[in-house]
């Protein structure tokens, strides 16, 4: 996967990162902490302007993260409640998700954009919850601005060795991974519990 986001953004420079962090965005795990400091680095060498690969980065993320909110608020209800109910997926998670992000909405996608692993499916609840579309764009955005900018700046200051950068997140990678899995089960669990009103 390294090697062919290295080959593909050296090749096709601010182009290859706005497609692979909009992929990134809509779901698809390629690891940004790979992408941008490479955009750094290659800025750091001239071959890049560091002004516009930040900009190529956030864009991407953006018009990613909308992609996946289109796609969550049109067609993830029918889908959940369809073929999800065979997986013990109910009305009561949906619920759930719609009266976190009316509270925390804005606070939630913001924290998403900066965590790995999160960051790239924090879209897909958001839509699914309808929560506020102008808000959704605030947050992903300031949110995006600070990961893609800390990313691309740490990999121009380091030169040729941005993949230090790279393996260093390798560990908060998988420790992200492992909670956003244990959170989702706590959720899942949560939902298959009576609602206060069927009790």
């Amino acid at each position: 996967m390294s090697h062919f986001i290295s080959t593909f953004v050296s090749h096709y420079g601010l182009l290859a990162i706005f497609v692979i962090m909009t992929a990134e965005s809509c779901g698809i795990p390629f690891p940004s902490e790979v992408t941008m400091p490479l955009a750094g680095a290659l800025a750091f060498g001239h071959h890049l302007s560091l002004v516009l690969a930040i900009t190529s980065g956030v864009l991407g993320n953006i018009a990613g993260g909308v992609i996946a909110y289109g796609i969550a608020a049109r067609f993830g209800t029918p889908i959940l409640l369809g073929p999800g109910r065979y997986v013990g997926i109910s009305k009561h998670h949906l619920e759930l998700a719609d009266r976190w992000f009316q509270k925390h909405g804005g606070s939630s996608v913001f924290v998403g954009r900066l965590l790995p692993v999160l960051r790239t499916y924090i879209s897909f609840p958001a839509g699914l919850a309808r929560m506020s579309f102008g808000g959704f764009l605030l947050a992903s955005l300031a949110g995006c601005v600070i990961w893609d900018a800390a990313l691309t700046l740490g990999g121009y200051l380091l030169g040729g060795a941005y993949t230090h950068i790279a393996h260093s997140f390798t560990l908060a990678t998988i420790i992200c991974a492992v909670i956003l899995v244990g959170v989702a089960a706590l959720w899942f669990l949560r939902g298959r519990m009576p609602s206060r009103e069927a009790r």
